[in-house]
């Protein structure tokens, strides 16, 4: 308790001010990402290099990132691809049965 009896007054002003320099506050950007986050990135540029027509595995793009210091094994980068795919076909559908069904939407009932 006898730590407020020694802090300066807290007014309505700087608590305003306060308020408006947290507001104008950016994220940070993190030095490191999670795995899953790190493939989402990277995820255009792997699919392209195990398509038909470039032919890598996912094992060999798991060598190319090792030299990178990113230790994920082919397997996981695989799988976490296919997540990827997963929950945007999810949201894809979710989005399109939004439009198809009339009870989300009120005003176009009759």
């Amino acid at each position: 308790m006898s730590e407020h009896q020694n802090s300066e007054v807290i007014t309505k002003e700087k608590i305003d001010k306060a308020i408006n320099l947290l507001k104008e506050q950016k994220p940070k950007e993190r030095e490191s990402v999670s795995d899953r986050e790190a493939i989402r990135k990277m995820r255009r540029y792997i699919e392209k290099l195990t398509s038909d027509k470039y032919g890598y595995s996912y094992d060999e793009v798991s060598e190319m990132l090792k030299d990178l210091g990113i230790n994920l094994t082919g397997g996981r980068i695989k799988y976490l691809i296919g997540e990827l795919k997963k929950s945007s076909r999810r949201q894809k559908k979710t989005s399109s049965s939004d439009d198809n069904n009339p009870s989300s939407n009120p005003a176009t009932e009759t």
